[in-house]
Order: structure tokens, then sequence, then C-alpha cells
């Protein structure tokens, strides 16, 4: 036995939960840039959306947004898919 009980591993039975990231571009101060990233990112994440609500799920998956780009031309190689 090691000693350090039977709780849980890892954080802890009580640990702190993962908290998802959300792109901010405020930071980017080039109006001109600022609406391209938009346009960009809006057509991606929408794609992104429509293939996680087709597998009937509410959460966006790391191959939803790999499809998306495939699908509008830009394949992003490294991934498994």
């Amino acid at each position: 036995m090691s000693g350090h009980g039977k709780g849980a591993t890892g954080r802890g039975r009580w640990g702190a939960k993962q908290h998802s990231k959300i792109l901010n571009t405020q930071g980017i101060t080039i109006p001109a840039i600022r609406r391209l990233l938009r346009i960009f990112l809006s057509s991606h994440i929408c794609d992104a959306i429509t293939y996680a609500e087709h597998g009937n799920r509410k959460t966006v998956k790391g191959m939803d947004v790999i499809y998306a780009l495939k699908r509008q031309g830009r394949t992003l190689y490294g991934f498994a898919g």
C-alpha cells in the first residue's frame, strides 16, 4: 500500500473543473484584420456546429473542426481522420 488513502486520483475527488477557452478577438486592434478574422471564424465555426448537430451532440469536437476546415478546402494535417 502506498499510504495515500482511497480517494480519487488526479485533481482529487472535489478538484477544479476544466473550463473551455473562449477566443478573444478584442486584442486585435486593427479593424480590417479583426473584420477578416470574424468572417473567417464565423464560417468555420458555423460548419463545425453543423457537424456537431448532425451527430446529435451539443459539444463541438476536434474532428468537427477538422471536417469543417476540409470542407472549405483548408485541410489541416496532423490529425486522424
